[in-house]
C-alpha cells in the first residue's frame, strides 16, 4: 500500500528560533515534512510557488511584507489556489486576526497552543477544513459586527436550514471541528463535514469563519456562549 504524500509546510516567521523549533516539531510528525522557510512576507510568497507548499504556517508581524499582505497575495494568485495558509498570532485579541481571514487565511491560531495542537491545525487546515481558535471566537465576531465586511452581504442567513444543519452551525460558531461537531451530535466524522460543506453552499459562505459570522449575525449564537 502507497503511503500518503506528506503535507508539505512552508514555516514563515521573522524570528529563527521559532522557525527552528516549528521545523523540529514538523518534522517529528511521520505525515509532514517542512519544504521551506521563509524570514519576510515577501519570502513567504515567493517560496509558496518555488518550493510547492501546501500550506503555510504563516505569523502576522513580519517585515518587508507583513503576513496579512503576504496572506492577501498567496490567495489571490490563481497558481497558488491549493495552498492554505494557517495564521498564528502572539496575542488571541491580535486586531489583526480578522483581516488575515479576510485575506484567505484558512484559520488562526495563537502561539501558546500545545505543540500536538498545532500538528492537528496543519493536519485540519491541509485537509479543505477552516479552523478558529476557540478562545479569541466571540471577540472575532465582535469586531466584525462593529465593522462588517461588505463581501457578507452575499452570505445569506440560516432561515432556510434544517434543524439538524441549524444545530452544526451553532457549534462551529463555537469552535468546534469537525469530529467535535461529530461527537456533539452522535454523528459520524464524514456525516459532520457534509453537513458543514451542505450549510456553506445553502448560504453561500466562502469559508468556516463566514459561517461563524452567519450565526452571530442572525443571532443563532451570543456572544459569550463561547
Amino acid at each position: 500500500m502507497t503511503a500518503p504524500t506528506p503535507i508539505r509546510v512552508l514555516l514563515a516567521d521573522d524570528q529563527t528560533l521559532v522557525r527552528a523549533s516549528f521545523a523540529m516539531l514538523v518534522a517529528s510528525a511521520g505525515d509532514m515534512e517542512v519544504v521551506a522557510e521563509a524570514g519576510t512576507g515577501r519570502q513567504a510568497v515567493d517560496l509558496a510557488r518555488s518550493a510547492r507548499a501546501d500550506l503555510v504556517v504563516m505569523d502576522i508581524r513580519m517585515p518587508d511584507l507583513d503576513g496579512i499582505e503576504a496572506t492577501r497575495l498567496i490567495a489571490a494568485d490563481e497558481d497558488l489556489a491549493g495552498v492554505k495558509v494557517l495564521v498564528l498570532t502572539t496575542y488571541d485579541t491580535d486586531e489583526h486576526i480578522v483581516d488575515a481571514l479576510r485575506a484567505g487565511a484558512s484559520g488562526f491560531l495563537v502561539k501558546d497552543i500545545r505543540p500536538a495542537e498545532l500538528l492537528d491545525a496543519i493536519r485540519t487546515v491541509a485537509a479543505g477544513d477552516s479552523l478558529l481558535s476557540p478562545g479569541p471566537t466571540s471577540r472575532l465576531i465582535a469586531r466584525f459586527l462593529r465593522a462588517p465586511d461588505a463581501s457578507m452581504s452575499a452570505v445569506g442567513g440560516p432561515d432556510g436550514l434544517s434543524e439538524r444543519e441549524r444545530q452544526v452551525l451553532t457549534l462551529v460558531a463555537r469552535g468546534f471541528n469537525n469530529t467535535e461537531i461529530a461527537e456533539a451530535l452522535g454523528l459520524s466524522p464524514l456525516t459532520a463535514k457534509t453537513h458543514v460543506s451542505r450549510i456553506m453552499g445553502k448560504l453561500g459562505a466562502r469559508d468556516r469563519a463566514q459561517l461563524v459570522i452567519v450565526a452571530y449575525e442572525s443571532g443563532l449564537v451570543t456572544p459569550g456562549e463561547v
